[in-house]
């Protein structure tokens, strides 16, 4: 039947995306000054001693684990780019209980499977990137976000899924 929706899926988001807000707790805080990396929306981000925010990298853990950028409107300084950023200096939103969508680079999630980050590059999985998600483990090249779990199990075209942050680890 022309124009029928019955059997079509859409896609899930845009990254950063709050996806049930109900249970949302956002806190905000600066991204390190003297950080060279920006905090993309739906990046993973760690708490400082400093009381400022990083991009989750190589050599951060689950025990830093802060919650992940929050995808806000906010003036663009950069025309050219296809996807907001917090960059060194700036405020940073970051959801650290609640529900997102995230971009999962390596394996299907399963509603209430694990959740990984990639600390370390490992040439025989090239979609894995130091500092995404992946729904399974790469041994001690990943480290396991143990208060994240897949909230469905879903996974559009764009590998975008759903995270549901079930506790905070940093306040």
């Amino acid at each position: 039947m022309p124009g029928s929706v019955v059997g079509k899926s859409l896609n899930l988001g845009y990254p950063g995306s709050v996806s049930r807000s109900q249970d949302a707790i956002i806190s905000s805080r600066v991204v390190k000054t003297t950080d060279t990396t920006n905090i993309s929306f739906g990046d993973p981000a760690v708490l400082n001693s400093d009381n400022t925010y990083s991009k989750f990298g190589a050599s951060s853990t689950a025990a830093t684990f802060a919650g992940i950028a929050v995808r806000e409107v906010k003036q663009s300084t950069d025309y050219l780019s296809p996807q907001g950023f917090y960059a060194p200096g700036q405020p940073c939103d970051v959801l650290s209980r609640g529900s997102i969508t995230i971009t999962c680079n390596v394996g299907t999630p399963t509603a209430g499977g694990a959740v990984y980050i990639r600390t370390i590059v490992n040439a025989a999985i090239p979609a894995g990137i130091v500092g995404g998600f992946e729904a399974a483990a790469d041994s001690t090249n990943t480290v396991q976000i143990t208060n994240a779990k897949w909230t469905t199990g879903k996974m559009d075209a764009n590998r975008t899924a759903e995270v549901t942050i079930l506790s905070r680890i940093n306040p």
